[in-house]
């Protein structure tokens, strides 16, 4: 049986995922990386549930659009206020640059069309049945396949073009 929706994000902790590996890649003094449980959808309360859960898997990265342009906004009040507030503009146009970056990171990489990320899923619900199905049987592979685009420094070889591109769509519009 599914629980109950709840904003509360103690629900969304991961022993291993959310305390035990970015604990250890902590102390090893490395990247940290980690996750959290992933929010329960029910396909049967769908009315469309191949479209729908594309569409559900598409919010976690648009969330990550929207922080990102959040911290945007916080940046360029940060700027706005440096002849004011010098002590609280420089804190603020570093921490709206970092969670710029730091989100469009997240976006892109939950992008990536590889199940159990949300470009998986996303692409999953937009390719015809036997390819979606052929796509789906990847996810027990996929964290694996991510493991791998990582240690051969693949990943940011993926990741890095969209990422700065966005970033600097982001800063222009915003006038950081």
């Amino acid at each position: 049986m599914l629980g109950r929706l709840t904003l509360n994000p103690i629900k969304h902790i991961d022993p291993i995922g959310t305390i035990i590996v970015p604990g250890a890649l902590l102390m090893l003094g490395g990247f940290i990386f980690g996750w959290a449980k992933p929010v329960p959808v029910d396909w049967r309360n769908l009315n469309n549930p191949k479209r729908d859960m594309a569409i559900v898997a598409a919010a976690g990265p648009l969330a990550n659009l929207a922080m990102a342009i959040g911290w945007a906004i916080i940046a360029k009040i940060g700027l706005l206020l440096t002849s004011v507030l010098p002590w609280a503009s420089v804190p603020m146009i570093l921490m709206g640059k970092i969670g710029i970056f730091l989100n469009l990171v997240l976006m892109v990489l939950n992008l990536l069309p590889i199940p159990p990320l949300d470009g998986g899923r996303v692409l999953t619900g937009l390719l015809p049945g036997r390819w979606a199905i052929m796509l789906a049987k990847v996810e027990p592979y996929g964290f694996f396949i991510l493991l791998g685009l990582l240690m051969t420094g693949v990943l940011w070889k993926i990741l890095g073009p969209p990422i700065f591109a966005l970033e600097k769509g982001i800063f222009t519009i915003a006038g950081i």
